[in-house]
This record gives structure tokens, C-alpha cells and sequence, in this order.
């Protein structure tokens, strides 16, 4: 019986090796995505020392197969016996991995970083040695997709080898990433700059960083391609915190002036949003000399759509930069975008007054805004007046009450006797839009009058939005 035992043992490779040799491609692939049940049967001694080293030896096949192979065996870590025997999948992935066909190394390099994942530390200390001419083959691979494959996952592969390996290998391997002839690897490269500098040793971190990381950075920040300055200035900035403020002022402040000018715009955003990390490192008063006269200069481009991009970052802006620093410095800008001549600026700026009420207060309104808002509403341009009514539907609801009844009220009232009618009707829906702010006896004694009046007017629009108000507040 035992003897019958043995031989039943060997039935699953005997039958794996028939398949693997049959012509039918299907039959084969077939068989090699059955791998893991055949490794269930051998059980995990006889998958290590049987299965893995046939499949290393023996396979050479159709694309199809090898890229069925690669996947399978990225999942096989606990069929050869857990994290401590994961190196014995090493040797097939790696001679996966340097087959001609790319998404099958695509597919190699993947499972490989993947159970670098499962490796114990030990592990990779002793085996991991083993995969890095594959890695570095990989890197430089002819392939960009096989590149780009390991640049997206650089950060993980650099927790995966730990920092001795890191600092031989990895940052050169990077370095050349960094400068990789396709755009799509530098922008995957440039995307993680940030992280691979945050997980480099400390002993040797900014050395590292001063030496080999920002010469590369330097020359990305005036790529070719937008797409790989934009993935860098979305990182970039983050590297303040690493480098500390001297680094910071000295070679850091230059390339982010550089990509606040940019021509692409969300080179420039990303620049923007990220602006507190810098703040943090340097102070308000460093950033201000230096980074400031470039935002301002943006905020008067030529082009609408430049300065409209900055109108929107302007609440972030003025969050990061605090109440003062915003009075002195942007307020005036904020105030001239309300008579910009294009509508879609003067709208956003609108907007943008809203959401700076929302940082910093009803109060601050009331001394800030809200005066030169109605000032406004005696310009000679009727546009500039509407521009009054806009903001105060705007402002009502951030303001409240007091400030709504006290100061913005009268002048839309006064404003309903307005020589153009697309004033007068912007009056009504202004009322419209303000009256659930305002109390009941406002409504009755001092707006009901004045949209009963406007609901006469011989404008027609000025009569339909005067009637849709009265019914709205309910004042019929």
C-alpha cells in the first residue's frame, strides 16, 4: 500500500509535466492556472522543491502562459510555506521577469513586489540581495511600461529592502527614474519624490537628497512634459519639512518661484494648495518676500483663466496666511477682481468674498468688505452696480441679520429706482434672495412697498421677477 501511496503522490506533477508538453496552448494554460491546486496536493515541501524548480526550468512557452505564470505565482506565498520560504519563488519570477515580452514582465516585477511585501525583514536582508539585478534590470528595462511599473511602485519597494539596500541600489535606480526618456516614468518618478525622500535612512537623508535627489528635481521643474511638472509641484513643496528652513530659502524657493510662473495651470495651483507646508518651515514673512509678488502678479495676468485659477485658491490662501497678512497684502486684489471686465471673474470674486466671510468673520466684513462693497452701488457702470447686488445675495446668509438689515438693505432699496432695467430686476431678485434673512417686519414696512412698486415697472422682466418675489417671501 505504501508503495501505491508514492506513486499516487507523484500524480499531480507527472500529469502537470504532460499538460505543460501537450501542443494545445489552451490545455497548457489551462494546467498552469490550476498551479495552485496542483501545489495544494504536493503540499508546501514538495511545491518548494519540486514544483518551483520544474517551472524555473522547464518553461518556455507562449506569452499567454508565462504572463498566467507570473500572476499565479505572486499569491503562492503561503503554498511554498509562508513568509520565510517566500524566497524560494524568487528564482521563476526572476527569470519571468527578463522575458521578452513586456506585459509579462510587467506582471513579474508586480508579483515580485508583492511578496517582497510578505518577505520578513531577515529575509530580505539575506535574499532580497538576490532580486536586485532583476529590479535594476527592470528599472532600466527597454520597456517603458516595465519603467513606469517600477517607478509607480518605487515607495514600496523602498520599504520592501530596507535602508542599506536603499542607499546602494534604490537611489540610483531612482536617480536614472527621474531622468527616464518618457514622460510617463519621470511624471511616476516625480510623483514620488516626496515619499522616497521621507523613507530614506536619517543618518544620511539630506546628503542623499542635497546630492542626488535635487539636481534631478531641478531639472524637472522645467520639463517638456506638464504632466511631469505637474506630479512634481504636487510633491514638491513637501520636501521644506525634510530639508529644514535654511535648504528651504536656498534651493527650494527658487524652483518653487519657477513653477509659480509656469505656464501650465495646475503646475501653478499645486504650487499654491501646498503653500502651508512651506509657511510652516520658513514664516510668513520669508514666504511673503518671496513667493508673494508672483501670486500677485498672477492675480493680474493678461489671461482670464490665469487669473480666475487664482481667485479660487484665494480663501485656501488666506487660511494659510492668517487675517492680517490677508489685509495688508490681498484684500485689495480681491476688491478689483469685483470690476474685472470679464464676468466670469467678477462672478468667482463674488464667490470668493463669501467664502472669505466664512474664514474670517461677520465682523471682519462689516470693516472690511461689506463698505466697499456698497460703495459700489453708485458707480457710473451699471455693471459695477450689479456687481453690488451679486455680492450682497452672496454675503446676506454669511453676514446675518444685523448686518444684512442695517447696511446692505437700505442700499439695494435705493437701488430699485435704477435708470437701467437690468438693475431693477436684479433689485427684485436680490429681495428675493435676501428676505429669509431679513425679519418680518423689514419684509412688510420695507420691501413689500418696493416690489409692489417694481411689480408695476413697464419692464417686463422687472415685473416677472418683482411678482416671483412677492409670491416667494410670501407678501401678497
Amino acid at each position: 500500500m505504501a508503495g501505491a501511496e508514492g506513486d499516487d503522490s507523484l500524480y499531480p506533477i507527472a500529469v502537470l509535466i504532460d499538460e505543460l508538453r501537450n501542443e494545445d496552448v489552451q490545455l497548457r494554460l489551462n494546467s498552469i492556472k490550476k498551479l495552485s491546486t496542483i501545489a495544494l496536493a504536493l503540499g508546501v515541501e514538495r511545491t518548494r522543491t519540486e514544483l518551483l524548480p520544474f517551472l524555473t526550468d522547464t518553461i518556455y512557452d507562449e506569452d499567454e502562459v508565462l504572463l498566467a505564470l507570473a500572476e499565479q505565482l505572486g499569491s503562492f506565498t503561503v503554498l511554498v510555506g509562508g513568509p520565510e520560504f517566500v524566497h524560494n519563488l524568487l528564482p521563476p519570477l526572476e527569470s519571468l521577469a527578463t522575458v521578452e515580452e513586456t506585459v509579462v514582465r510587467d506582471k513579474a516585477v508586480e508579483s515580485l513586489r508583492k511578496i517582497s511585501q510578505e518577505h520578513s525583514p531577515v529575509d530580505l536582508e539575506v535574499h532580497f540581495a538576490l532580486v536586485m539585478p532583476t529590479l535594476r534590470q527592470a528599472a532600466e528595462d527597454k520597456s517603458w511600461r516595465v519603467r513606469y511599473m517600477v517607478a509607480d511602485k518605487f515607495s514600496e519597494l523602498q520599504k520592501a529592502v530596507g535602508p542599506e539596500i536603499t542607499k546602494t541600489d534604490l537611489v540610483p535606480a531612482f536617480q536614472n527614474l527621474l531622468k527616464d526618456c518618457e514622460a510617463e516614468v519621470r511624471a511616476a518618478a516625480a510623483n514620488k519624490v516626496k515619499v522616497f525622500c521621507e523613507n530614506l535612512p536619517e543618518d544620511s537623508r539630506e546628503t542623499i537628497i542635497m546630492t542626488h535627489i535635487l539636481p534631478c528635481v531641478k531639472e524637472l521643474v522645467s520639463d517638456t512634459n506638464q504632466h511631469v511638472k505637474s506630479a512634481l509641484a504636487s510633491v514638491i513643496m513637501g520636501l521644506s519639512t525634510i530639508l529644514g528652513k535654511d535648504n528651504t530659502v536656498e534651493h527650494l524657493l527658487p524652483l518653487f518661484l519657477v513653477q509659480l510662473k509656469d505656464e501650465c495651470p495646475e503646475v501653478r495651483l499645486n504650487i499654491i494648495s501646498n503653500l502651508d507646508c512651506v509657511n510652516e518651515v520658513i514664516g510668513i514673512r520669508q514666504l511673503s518676500q518671496s513667493l508673494l509678488p508672483a501670486i500677485v502678479e498672477l492675480a493680474e495676468d493678461a489671461k482670464w483663466r490665469v487669473r480666475l485659477a487664482i481667485i479660487e485658491y484665494m480663501p485656501l490662501l488666506a487660511g494659510q496666511l492668517g487675517v492680517e497678512f490677508f489685509d495688508e497684502k490681498l484684500n485689495s486684489l480681491c476688491m478689483a477682481w469685483l470690476i474685472d471686465h470679464v464676468f466670469a471673474i467678477r462672478e468667482a470674486a463674488t464667490c470668493n468674498l463669501m467664502k472669505l466671510v466664512e474664514k474670517f468673520g461677520a465682523e471682519w466684513a462689516q470693516n472690511t468688505i461689506v463698505p466697499k462693497v456698497l460703495g459700489m452701488a453708485n458707480d457710473s457702470n451699471y455693471l459695477h452696480r450689479m456687481t453690488t447686488l451679486f455680492c450682497i445675495n452672496a454675503l446676506s446668509g454669511v453676514c446675518g441679520q444685523e448686518i444684512t438689515t442695517k447696511h446692505m438693505l437700505p442700499v439695494v432699496l435705493k437701488m430699485s429706482t435704477d435708470q437701467v432695467a437690468n438693475v431693477r430686476f436684479n433689485v427684485a431678485r436680490c429681495l428675493q434672495k435676501i428676505g429669509p434673512v431679513l425679519d418680518s417686519s423689514a419684509l412688510q414696512a420695507e420691501v413689500k412697498p418696493v416690489l409692489e412698486k417694481l411689480a408695476t415697472d413697464q419692464d417686463m422682466d422687472v415685473k416677472y421677477f418683482a411678482l416671483e418675489a412677492i409670491s416667494v417671501l410670501a407678501l401678497a
